[in-house]
């Protein structure tokens, strides 16, 4: 009898390690799962607030001071595959003086009959000026929903904060590249071919 009992509590025993293991487990489990989730947010978040990767940042009024100085800032434009709109600026360039904001108009066509939105990534180069950069103002900031045929400009304000200059890094550079690219998102299965395509046969 008392063997008896002793095997009860072995087994007991191993089968309460047993649960413990497999809750442990769970949990490490759903832990890398919330890191997963979170790390995107939280790298964005980074960046945002270094300028790494060349990214901009966010600023809700300009300089109360204008350096002396131009600096030329190119404009970039790009459409992922995915996304059948056509995505252009009006003008190449600006320049313009350090601390001075600058406004620039993008265009977006919808190629399609129907509804499709798109988000803007966003970059500028050298990687190192993202913590100058700072847009008042963008069509980046928010999804964008065109129409079927739809056509519209999308402002962009922005100014290259005068501290560029006190950066050993940075106080030399002369020149910057903003670059955007469009990416679809919504769903694809939602949207007829566009024009082109259907035209194509494709």
């Amino acid at each position: 009898m008392t063997q008896t009992i002793e095997n009860g509590s072995e087994t007991a025993g191993r089968r309460d390690k047993r649960g413990l293991v497999a809750l442990v487990l769970a949990g490490v489990v759903a832990g890398m799962v919330g890191l997963s989730f979170a790390a995107v947010p939280l790298y964005r978040l980074f960046c945002q607030q270094t300028g790494y990767g060349g990214t901009t940042q966010v600023a809700t009024a300009a300089p109360d001071h204008v350096l002396d100085r131009t600096i030329k800032v190119r404009f970039d434009t790009n459409v992922d595959k995915d996304l059948p709109w056509q995505f252009g600026v009006e003008q190449r360039s600006v320049d313009l003086k350090i601390g001075d904001t600058a406004l620039v108009f993008f265009k977006a066509h919808n190629d399609t009959d129907k509804p499709v939105s798109g988000t803007a990534g966003f970059n500028v180069a050298p990687e190192s000026v993202g913590r100058y950069f700072k847009k008042i103002e963008c069509f980046c900031f928010k999804q964008q929903t065109l129409a079927a045929g739809q056509s519209i400009e999308m402002p962009v304000t922005f100014f290259v904060d005068p501290e560029i200059v006190e950066d050993e890094s940075t106080k030399n550079i002369e020149e910057i590249t903003l670059s955007y690219t469009f990416y679809r998102s919504d769903d694809p299965s939602d949207v007829a071919a566009a024009p082109r395509d259907r035209a194509s046969g494709s």
